[in-house]
């Protein structure tokens, strides 16, 4: 599959300001060196607790964020480095879906100059060409055209999330960050947004970064899936083989918490973890996670492991696989 985003050691460090003369007393270590691609077509989901950076990776290799380190790659172009201008081109070709369909969308604009206004920004078409294609876009997300002219506070939430869908698909672009773009969601609404997110991605060949962290949610639209803790990734692979097989434990903590029913649940391993997720801007040496993990050796709290391919296509990043030896995680206690 070839690439179409390539990320290599992303960083984001957020500097912490006190004192009358804002001086620089410390940093929040974000996103922490982050590593992955995606292809075209394919969808990565990025999953993890509140607070580990999803979000940020999101909106720094858009560059709504500027990186701190690392390289970020559209179709093999390095983008790292470009100001806004240079930017232009780039934007039509990666476009986001915010997490909040209420704060999203401008309220004194009607739905149609909203979905409209990159068409605008980016000099596209005449103003009836414009108007053409906002309606287009409104029946393809669901909507009828004739509601272009009403303002956001008309519609409902569901509604509201496909007015932004629309304006991201407005420019045609090759990838979508969707940053937890159904979390703010009833559970039906849900299903209808995913499901509408799938079809336009078969239809014009779209890649996503799907930011969740509803496992469920992403066990259905992702084609492979990267577990972040604390700024770093630290369990990639496809979603059969995550499901299935995780090797790391917080990946195996995270699945063990995802509710099942009662019949299912019989014979199933209950991880509990101990401890709260250590601060952002003092974060632990050696494996982040180490404080918390139930196989944790003494050189855990001094070594970073890296994120390394233990078997075919499945990436982890822990001292259990050190060699690419699968360990499996129960027997590892």
């Amino acid at each position: 599959m070839t690439a179409l985003l390539e990320v290599e050691g992303l960083k984001k460090h957020f500097p912490i300001h006190k004192g009358v003369f804002s001086k620089v007393s410390g940093q929040v270590y974000a996103v922490d060196g982050v590593s992955f691609s995606i292809g075209r077509g394919e969808t990565l989901g990025l999953v993890g607790e509140s607070g580990c950076g999803k979000s940020t990776v999101g909106r720094t290799l858009l560059k709504l964020l500027e990186p701190t380190d690392g390289t970020i790659k559209v179709g093999g172009e390095d983008i790292t480095g470009l100001g806004a201008q240079a930017m232009l081109p780039y934007r039509r070709r990666m476009q986001m879906i915010y997490q909040d369909p209420y704060a999203s969308l401008n309220p004194r604009m009607t739905a149609g100059e909203i979905v409209g206004e990159p068409l605008i920004v980016h000099n596209i078409g005449t103003p009836a060409e414009r108007r053409e294609r906002v309606a287009g876009l409104f029946e393809r997300a669901g909507l009828r055209p004739e509601a272009a002219n009403s303002y956001p506070h008309e519609f409902s939430g569901g509604q509201r999330q496909r007015i932004g869908i629309a304006r991201a698909l407005a420019l045609n672009p090759e990838l979508i960050v969707g940053d937890e773009p159904v979390s703010a969601l009833d559970v039906s609404i849900q299903a209808q947004i995913i499901n509408l997110l799938m079809e336009l991605q078969d239809e014009f060949q779209l890649s996503y970064l799907f930011v969740a962290h509803d496992l469920a949610v992403v066990e259905h639209i992702s084609h492979r899936v990267a577990v972040m803790y604390l700024g770093r990734i630290v369990e990639m692979t496809d979603k059969r083989s995550l499901f299935e097989m995780p090797l790391h434990p917080y990946t195996e903590a995270l699945l063990s918490a995802v509710p099942i029913p009662k019949s299912s649940a019989r014979g199933r391993k209950r991880v509990i973890l101990t401890g709260d997720v250590p601060s952002p801007i003092n974060p632990p040496p050696g494996c982040h996670f180490h404080a918390r993990c139930p196989y944790a050796m003494p050189r855990c709290k001094t070594d970073v492991p890296a994120l390394r391919e233990v078997i075919p296509g499945h990436f982890a990043s822990c001292h259990l696989h050190d060699g690419g030896v699968k360990v499996p995680l129960g027997a590892a206690a």
